[in-house]
């Protein structure tokens, strides 16, 4: 294990070296590390509300390691079934994913859309019959996923065809002891969602999977231990100093290199540190699945981070290659790093204030309270606007289908190379619960294109007044609006338009 948690020389940090080295003492000074397995709040904030309440994810390797034999058994309970479809926003969702990229022995689909395409591809991809879904909320309260739920739970009105995650006494712990559910797992409350990767939201799943949860609990326990040094051997520390000081130096665009096509690390890397450190007009961009360029065309706003060598492409961390059996770890190492770049940009990497608005102007969109929808605006003259230090975010409102993730990616390679700018690309709703709170909260470097489409079929969601279609558009007119009232600029057009401007 020594090899996965090793620091990493300065030599590759170029013009921040000196910068992390600095902080690097400064924290040992301040006794940071101490601090913060003592639950100190004042590492972030003088008010501890939404800190002391979140750090509880620092023990999970611990605290979950009884629960590793029990979940061995559930797993093997569920081997009846063909398929899983984890129905989940964010942080309930993302860590699943990976894991079942990264060796799951049963299919998992995520279900993160409300798109009614999506919705109805799951239905026709498999016998329902056969199907475990797993409904995972930590609010319990979460629309798209109660959506979701009602839809199939009408086509599939077996309880024992569902398992629920979430937090104690939430209204998705009611719902599935109403419905006779398979199983309810209650998560410890003092874990955030983006930090609950090694709590239920991520070994339950992995567990249905056929993932041994001991190990990834094993992995995350040595990677804990060695976050308790107090200097620059904390490989958590460390990482983020380096990502914390480059960000302070306009270095702040975090560029995950791809590890490979199937490797869906950067997406859960891309939520923590997006809705941990993008708010107060502060924030890392994380950008992943952007393929490597030549130098020439990145700006110097980049940090690159590759798992393995990052070849000629400087300022750069290089981590360890991931498995499988060292995800646990990797998982911790990007939690207590992201929690030490929030320290040192002076925010609070536990809170998500700005969420509220796109879902709130969502809601008024569905309730007919809210305004029209919002003008497209013009594609050539926003794309004009960008330079130097911006960042374009593709936020597409289309199903996550091969087809469309491929045509996306050419078009934001293009627009790379031809603007200089680091591009990032999201699909909707599912953004909203990774970078959506940096679009609106963190730097105002942000320019948006949305991409809408006019799909042929609907799905209803019962006992709602409103189908998938207009929750999806009341999502999308919701979020447009809540950028634009931050001052964001923000054009809504068609894939077909986008491609045909590039």
């Amino acid at each position: 294990m020594t090899g996965t948690i090793r620091p990493y020389a300065q030599a590759h940090l170029g013009d921040v070296a000196g910068a992390v080295a600095a902080r690097l003492k400064t924290l040992e000074q301040i006794g940071a590390v101490a601090r913060m397995w003592q639950r100190d709040h004042t590492l972030w904030k003088p008010d501890p509300a939404e800190i002391t309440n979140r750090l509880d994810w620092l023990t999970l390797p611990e605290t979950m390691a009884p629960a590793a034999p029990d979940l061995a058994a559930f797993g093997r309970r569920c081997e009846g079934f063909d398929r899983i479809v984890l129905m989940g926003m964010g942080g309930s969702s993302l860590a699943p994913e990976v894991l079942s990229l990264a060796g799951g022995k049963k299919p998992l689909l995520v279900l993160d859309s409300t798109h009614p395409q999506a919705v109805l591809a799951v239905e026709r991809s498999g016998d329902l019959r056969r199907t475990l879904f797993i409904v995972a909320s930590k609010s319990g309260a979460t629309v798209e996923t109660h959506s979701q739920f009602r839809y199939f739970f009408q086509r599939a009105p077996r309880g024992d065809q569902f398992v629920a995650i979430t937090d104690p006494g939430s209204p998705l712990e009611t719902l599935a002891g109403d419905h006779g559910f398979l199983r309810t797992f209650l998560n410890p409350e003092g874990v955030g969602g983006r930090y609950s990767a090694l709590s239920y939201f991520g070994l339950a799943p992995a567990a249905v999977m056929g993932i041994d949860a001991g190990m990834l609990l094993e992995s995350g326990r040595q990677m804990a231990a060695a976050c308790t040094a107090p200097g620059a051997g904390n490989p958590g520390l460390w990482l983020g100093a380096a990502i914390g000081e480059a960000a302070l130096r306009g270095r702040d665009k975090l560029t995950l290199l791809p590890a490979s096509a199937e490797d869906g690390f950067g997406s859960w890397v891309e939520q923590l540190i997006a809705e941990s450190t993008g708010k107060e007009g502060r924030g890392i961009i994380p950008v992943v699945e952007e393929s490597t360029g030549r130098p020439g065309a990145y700006g110097a706003d980049r940090l690159f981070v590759a798992a393995g060598e990052a070849g000629a492409l400087a300022p750069a961390v290089e981590l360890p290659g991931r498995s499988l059996a060292t995800l646990g770890g990797e998982f911790f190492r990007w939690e207590f790093a992201t929690a030490v770049a929030g320290h040192i940009l002076g925010i609070n990497a536990f809170d998500q204030p700005n969420v509220e608005e796109a879902k709130a102007a969502a809601r008024a969109v569905l309730a007919g309270g809210g305004a029209a929808a919002p003008t497209a605006g013009d594609l050539r003259s926003t794309l004009s606007g960008v330079g130097p230090g911006a960042y374009l975010g593709i936020l597409a409102y289309l199903p996550r289908t091969n087809e469309h993730h491929d045509r996306l990616q050419r078009v934001r390679l293009a627009l790379r190379d031809r603007l200089r700018v680091a591009t990032t690309l999201g699909f909707g709703p599912r953004y909203l619960h990774s970078t959506g709170q940096l679009h609106k909260g963190g730097p105002a470097s942000g320019v948006f294109i949305q991409v809408m489409d006019r799909p042929s079929e609907d799905a209803a969601i019962p006992g709602q007044s409103f189908t998938f279609r207009q929750l999806l558009d009341a999502q999308a007119d919701g979020d447009l609006a809540a950028l634009r009232g931050r001052g964001r600029r923000a054009v809504r057009v068609s894939l077909e338009q986008l491609e045909q401007e590039v």
